[in-house]
């Protein structure tokens, strides 16, 4: 495909035609999480839980079936007590949810409930996929395979348009045998894209790239830990890897958000650019103040260093604006 959000429609489609073809009917809905974004066609953003990047386009939306993301931090019954619910799509949120991380039990628990009851499960690894939170997929932390795999950004490490779709055999064959067409895109599989992500998956083996981001994403966690651990306006750093974000809020005990209308996000990137170092920024609108990081993995540890302390002084100075 040539992006994340022509892979995850593809990957809709196939989990579709899939049932149809084992004569599974009646399965015709498709299942997405509160807190996610899997991208800007109808169906796509539809599917995603990021009600900011659905404004305007409301009466439009196919309506799709929704669960809780597991948010550890805003667990119903306290912190790190969420409860499994059904199937869900992605295994690590990107920035929509900043890094969220799922209790440890929690996605062997979702393949068991999908084998259990012929659910396909589909993992979107756009944004977590080939090295960013320290393995090859954001998945292979858990003892679990998805049927389905969506990859994009790191595919070709952004040097050209590219993403992509893995199925297991099964439902490769069920579809093949039913005499089904998998339509894509006009650039799909386009040469100059494959041969990018060719050089780029070759260099990330060759100079062991994926255990660097390992390595160098532990060291930047433990250096997020030490510097915001208890600092007031900051709730949680989570991430794996070099997937990492802070959630910032107006007290840490009760977990208030500061306003909308103080905008604290964008004040922490600009004060984050005015130092030199761009962060992200994360959130769908209801969940805000979310700042993610995501650096290259040849960075260096003295520049993780200057990172951390850039992110600070940035939370700081928002905040006084703020306060």
């Amino acid at each position: 495909a040539s992006g994340g959000t022509e892979a995850n429609e593809a990957a809709m489609k196939l989990a579709l035609q899939y049932q149809q073809a084992i004569g599974e009917t009646q399965r015709t809905k498709l299942m997405g999480r509160s807190i996610s974004y899997h991208g800007t066609t109808l169906s796509t953003a539809a599917i995603s839980g990021h009600p900011l990047r659905k404004r305007g386009l409301e009466s439009a939306l196919p309506s799709f079936l929704e669960v809780p993301s597991p948010y550890p931090l805003r667990a119903p019954c306290g912190i790190n007590h969420d409860q499994l619910a059904d199937f869900y799509v992605d295994q690590i949120t990107g920035s929509s949810g900043g890094a969220i991380v799922p209790p440890d039990a929690y996605w062997s628990k979702v393949r068991a409930l999908c084998d259990e009851f012929g659910i396909v499960l589909i993992l979107d690894e756009v944004m977590t996929g080939f090295g960013r939170t320290g393995k090859v997929f954001g998945y292979q932390h858990w003892p679990i395979t998805p049927d389905i795999l969506v990859s994009g950004k790191g595919l070709a490490g952004g040097y050209a348009p590219l993403g992509g779709v893995f199925t297991s055999e099964p439902i490769g064959t069920a579809i093949a045998n039913a005499g089904y067409q998998v339509m894509f895109n006009t650039f799909g599989a386009h040469p100059a894209a494959c041969a990018a992500a060719v050089e780029v998956l070759t260099i990330l083996s060759e100079e062991s790239l994926v255990q660097a981001a390992e390595e160098k994403g532990d060291y930047l966690h433990k250096r997020l830990q030490a510097e915001f651990s208890e600092h007031p306006y900051v709730a949680e750093v989570r991430g794996r890897g070099l997937l990492a974000a802070i959630e910032v809020v107006a007290s840490r005990d009760t977990l208030a958000r500061f306003e909308p209308e103080a905008m604290m996000t964008s004040k922490i990137v600009a004060e984050g650019l005015q130092r030199g170092v761009f962060f992200y920024a994360g959130g769908t609108g209801e969940v805000r103040d979310i700042v993610c990081m995501g650096p290259p993995f040849v960075i260096s540890l003295e520049e993780i260093d200057h990172l951390v302390s850039i992110l600070r002084q940035a939370v700081d100075a928002a905040v006084e604006q703020v306060n």
